[in-house]
């Protein structure tokens, strides 16, 4: 069976040239995922803690607050934030406003800054003991 060249080509991930909106739509459906799996199991792992008994739930404690599970609970808070931030872009998007070029790309690159600051002051305020 002949091609016939009249019909366009797909294009490839190649192709396509990566931009903010691009990375941020990415990013969308990676925090929700990771919020949803991780926020599950960390969940779930505190109320059988408090099921289980004082030791279990100390175990649970010691965990959360070493390092790691402080650097993960960073990360869900910065997961969080930009899902929220791309939410509301989604939203604004949503109702026919931002589709212009240079927008598109400010609000963006705003969704990563804002939520990199936003997360900056929730864990500044927790260290420092005004929330």
């Amino acid at each position: 069976m002949a091609r016939t060249t009249s019909r366009p080509l797909s294009p490839h991930l190649t192709i396509w040239k990566w931009g903010p909106a691009m990375a941020v739509s990415i990013m969308h459906r990676v925090t929700g995922n990771g919020l949803a799996t991780v926020g599950a199991l960390g969940l779930v792992w505190w109320l059988m803690a408090a099921a289980s008994g004082p030791e279990a739930y100390a175990t649970f404690v010691k965990c959360a607050t070493s390092p790691i599970g402080y650097l993960v609970m960073a990360g869900l808070s910065w997961f969080f934030f930009q899902h929220l931030f791309s939410g509301l872009r989604h939203f604004v998007l949503d109702m026919g406003a931002g589709y212009e070029l240079k927008n598109n790309k400010l609000w963006s690159l705003l969704t990563f800054v804002l939520s990199v600051l936003a997360t900056l002051a929730f864990w500044a305020a927790i260290c420092t003991g005004k929330f």
